[in-house]
């Protein structure tokens, strides 16, 4: 994911985990795909959990 948020956090602890929280994260694209798979025009959906393969259980 491309942001600039980690070069603003003054905390080299806290902007070493947000780094960490980024590598996993998902791309945007990624999350589309799942939702137009998952969701048919004729189906209500309240909710919906994705979740990067990489993460942890």
């Amino acid at each position: 994911m491309a942001t600039e948020l980690t070069t603003t956090i003054s905390d080299p602890d806290t902007a070493k985990g947000v780094d960490e929280l980024y590598e996993m994260a998902i791309d945007a694209d990624a999350i589309a795909r799942a939702i137009a798979y998952l969701l048919p025009a004729d189906v209500d959906v309240n909710e919906l959990i994705i979740r990067p393969t990489k993460q942890p259980l």
